[in-house]
């Protein structure tokens, strides 16, 4: 049986600790609706809202809890999906204090590699897919863009019926 080669999703020679900004999507296995549900604004002017489960509070729980676990790791915005989630994280550069050693650096395989492991283990098994999407946002505009996507994230899955977006 030949199986296509699965492509590796990282950019290769890029140091995903350095500063930056990026925009990651981990999605739920075998797209299960797991983690909440969307509920549709009662009107033009109530937007969509996402309804969480318990599974789905755990991980915001630990996505809350990612800004005090890395100190040059910030989550400046996400969203919870039935299936997916989307975050946008910047990494930046630590002041040294009082000249002493710094510990290395997380990469954003180690911060979503992390936030899986402790959602998995306080639920008690695994609901994720093997990897995860990232896009490197290197200018203002795609900060911007990332944002208003994550924004407009439970709009969008009105408007599709429920498909991945």
């Amino acid at each position: 049986m030949n199986l296509p080669k699965r492509k590796h999703p990282r950019l290769k020679g890029y140091d995903y600790s350095q500063n930056g900004c990026y925009f990651v999507t981990v999605c739920v296995k075998d797209k299960r609706h797991l983690l909440g549900r969307v509920n549709v604004g009662r009107d033009a002017y109530i937007p969509p809202t996402v309804e969480l489960s318990e599974i789905g509070k755990v991980a915001e729980k630990y996505i809350q809890n990612i800004d005090c676990a890395y100190d040059n790791v910030s989550v400046k915005n996400y969203v919870i999906m039935p299936n997916h989630i989307h975050f946008l994280f910047l990494f930046y550069e630590e002041p040294h204090i009082n000249g002493g050693m710094r510990a290395s650096r997380p990469t954003l395989f180690t911060v979503i590699r992390s936030f899986k492991t402790m959602v998995t283990k306080e639920i008690g098994y695994s609901i994720w897919q093997d990897s995860y999407y990232d896009e490197i946002i290197d200018n203002e505009n795609g900060y911007f863009e990332a944002w208003r996507y994550i924004d407009e994230n439970p709009l969008k899955w009105t408007l599709k019926k429920g498909e991945d977006y």
